[in-house]
């Protein structure tokens, strides 16, 4: 293959990876009474929190409860686990498309064991029963999302929707 052809693929390549990834806005941090937050501290809770969606999605798309394991703790991963089972028993699952997220971080505890941020999210969902689509809805929804430090990552402990 010739080397133009090698880049244009890989420049074509990239370019539907990334139209698959969603917009992600960040807004300053409003910490009013709590720890300062740093922005080593910042980046790693946002980085983690986007790819506890990504496990969301896989998790609700294959019936596989398991697959929020790694990013989801206590109250956020018994709901999201319960809310597999029962589609799975329906023989249906559902595919989330995260388009948009606008985040905040709102609180870090003085002790550095919680960070609460706020994200007003934009997804598509598509519930199929086998193959066959039953619903697409395009979805926005406010989440208070609280999050919590394991020995390597930041895991979600609540994701409560329905903020406004």
């Amino acid at each position: 293959m010739k080397p133009i052809a090698c880049l244009t693929s890989a420049l074509l390549l990239s370019a539907t990876m990334l139209a698959d990834e969603p917009a992600v806005r960040v807004a300053p941090p409003q910490l009013q009474g709590s720890r300062p937050l740093e922005k080593q501290t910042e980046s790693s809770v946002i980085r983690n929190y986007l790819e506890s969606w990504k496990s969301l999605q896989e998790a609700l798309d294959q019936n596989q409860a398991g697959k929020l394991d790694r990013d989801f703790v206590g109250v956020a991963r018994d709901k999201l686990g319960d809310t597999v089972e029962a589609q799975s028993r329906m023989g249906i699952h559902t595919r989330y498309q995260d388009l948009s997220h606008d985040l905040q971080i709102v609180f870090y505890s003085p002790e550095g064991l919680s960070i609460q941020m706020t994200d007003n999210v934009e997804y598509r969902q598509q519930i199929f029963e086998k193959d066959k689509v039953l619903a697409t809805t395009v979805v926005h929804r406010r989440y208070l999302v609280v999050l919590t430090p394991s020995e390597v990552r930041w895991q979600v402990r609540i994701l409560q929707a329905g903020l406004d």
